[in-house]
This record gives structure tokens, sequence and C-alpha cells, in this order.
């Protein structure tokens, strides 16, 4: 998970974020070619997080897949999905769009990390 989000780059993915909530993927034989997860919950609310897909499997609607899965799950429980991405991904916002998620805000986040002395 760690490798794939090093190279995709999603957002803010650290060794212990796998432990806030479920994530779900997609393999091929060893390697890990895509995945996703549920993240922050606020009530009534679920963040989809981290989805990320390897360059070697893009195009082939594994995003979609692990998306839809989560969708279905959180709606299942009577929530509502949100998610955040970068405003330069296009390709990451028209399939959003085509799932049915639509913009509600221009955010901007900082990073923060300790220095270590």
């Amino acid at each position: 998970m760690l490798e794939l989000t090093a190279l995709t780059k999603p957002g803010p993915f650290l060794a212990r974020t796998r432990e806030l909530g479920r994530y779900i993927g997609i393999r091929d034989g060893e390697r890990l070619a895509a995945m996703a997860g549920e993240r922050m919950r606020l009530d009534g609310f679920t963040e989809i997080s981290a989805v990320c897909v390897h360059p070697d499997y893009r195009g082939l609607g594994y995003a979609q897949r692990l998306v839809t899965v989560l969708m279905t799950a959180i709606r299942g429980r009577g929530e509502t999905p949100f998610l955040h991405v970068i405003d330069d991904n296009r390709a990451a916002i028209a399939l959003y769009e085509r799932l049915g998620f639509v913009s509600r805000a221009t955010l901007c986040f900082t990073v923060l990390r300790q220095s270590v002395s």
C-alpha cells in the first residue's frame, strides 16, 4: 500500500493510515494494482480515500470498480460518500463525476510533518 501510494501520490498516506478505515484492492499476483478505502467519518458521511491505480494498470476500470464497491457499502449503511481530489487530476475528476459526485468546494490544504532534530 505504501509503495503504491508513494508512486501515485493520492494524498497523505502514512504507515498507519490503513488503520483509519477499510481499504480494498485489486492484485495481479503479488502486485497491488489498485486500491481505495474509507478513512474519515463524520455524522452520516464517509470519505473515500487513497484511490490509486498503478500506472501499468490504468485504463482498465479498476478505480471505477473500487469506488463503486465503496460507495455501495457506504450508502448501504445509510451514509453519504465524499472524497477529495487534486484540481489538476482531470481523469479522476471525470471518473468521479460519471459516478455522480459533484464539486462542492475548492480547498487548500497543507501537510505538516514534525521535524526530527
